[in-house]
């Protein structure tokens, strides 16, 4: 399974990938600090899983689910944010975010996602 990581806070991307650092059959493909620079790199490596901050410099989270979801990306996408207000919630999923999850304690239910999803993907 191949996960790009979009996230402005490089700490917080290196965190991510140390967390799946155990995990079997991924593969992050790519990270970017930007929305804008993120869709680049989705676009170039089509991942199987997409992982975006809802708040970043260029295109946020939203933005950039909406211009996924016109390109047709076929990859689940998850928002893992510091701002996990129910608001936020609903207009990612409504826009096509597949998961939704906090930052300041969620790390773990992440990880159990994306051990499960590479299960599946084998």
């Amino acid at each position: 399974m191949n996960i790009v990581i979009v996230d402005d806070a490089k700490m917080i991307r290196d965190r991510i990938k140390e967390s799946f650092e155990s995990i079997k059959n991924i593969e992050i493909v790519g990270e970017a600090n930007n929305g804008i620079d993120g869709l680049d790199i989705i676009n170039k490596t089509n991942p199987d899983f997409v992982l975006l901050d809802f708040r970043m410099p260029g295109l946020n989270g939203i933005e950039v689910i909406k211009k996924l979801k016109e390109n047709n990306c076929k990859a689940k996408i998850s928002i893992f944010t510091s701002y996990p207000y129910p608001q936020y919630r609903k207009k990612c999923l409504e826009e096509g975010a597949d998961y939704f999850f906090d930052k300041t304690v969620d790390l773990q239910n992440l990880k159990n996602l994306i051990m499960q999803l590479s299960k599946e993907a084998v």
